[in-house]
């Protein structure tokens, strides 16, 4: 949903994004869900392009993604998604029981603290600078397994199709991309975790997700694209 016609360019919200990005993920499924057009804006990690001046000045840490809403810059993806949440309330993504919406929080936050943090690109540069290239693949493994048993435990009492239930949520959109990226690209074993697995093939089933992954994007290298 990176294009479409019928809205001027400039008034589109515009998403800067990178294709192999978790976090910028996120907020392409949010995006898609609430049926909203936007301007895809490629930031190539791998060229630094996130430590340039222009950049910089939508998001000071220099991370993707941020997005611009007209007037408005919002960076970091829980803070996007969040205004987005207010602002376009079609397709909500918090449900109205506080039960299930602090498990959404808290389902959301082990992915995007306890997970996502540990296996990005800097974090991966310097264990290969300072420990040894071959020690990136066991430390993400490590990483991502620990905070996958933790969801398994956590989820268990709530999950129907999706993570809380039968309704897609905020939960789900963190999920998706986390799931996505420890099979495909660490490929991690998903064997010892049967929920996050049956919820992975869920997501297989939505377009809104589906689009929104790293194999789908503008910026996606030819030899990557699914």
């Amino acid at each position: 949903m990176a294009s479409g016609g019928g809205v001027e360019e400039s008034k589109k919200p515009k998403l800067y994004s990178y294709w192999r990005s978790s976090c910028s993920c996120r907020v392409r499924i949010a995006l898609n869900l609430k049926g909203l057009d936007y301007e895809y804006k490629a930031v190539n990690l791998v060229k630094g392009e996130q430590f340039s001046p222009e950049y910089l000045k939508l998001n000071p840490i220099g991370y993707v993604p941020a997005l611009v809403d007209g007037d408005i810059v919002v960076a970091d993806s829980f803070a996007i998604l969040l205004y987005l949440e207010e602002k376009y309330p079609q397709h909500p993504l918090l449900p109205q029981d506080l039960q299930k919406r602090a498990i959404n929080y808290q389902a959301a936050n082990i992915v995007s603290s306890s997970i996502q943090p540990l296996q990005n690109l800097a974090v991966l540069k310097y264990i290969g600078e300072k420990v040894g290239p071959d020690e990136r693949l066991p430390w993400v493994k490590c990483c991502i397994g620990n905070g996958f048993a933790a969801l398994e435990k956590l989820l268990k009492g709530y999950a129907g199709k999706y993570a809380t239930g039968d309704e897609v949520f905020l939960a789900d959109l963190f999920l998706a991309p986390q799931i996505h990226a420890a099979i495909k690209r660490f490929k991690l074993d998903m064997t010892e975790f049967p929920l996050l697995s049956r919820l992975n093939e869920a997501y297989e089933e939505l377009p809104a997700f589906q689009d929104a992954m790293p194999e789908k994007q503008p910026d996606t290298p030819v030899e990557e694209r699914g």
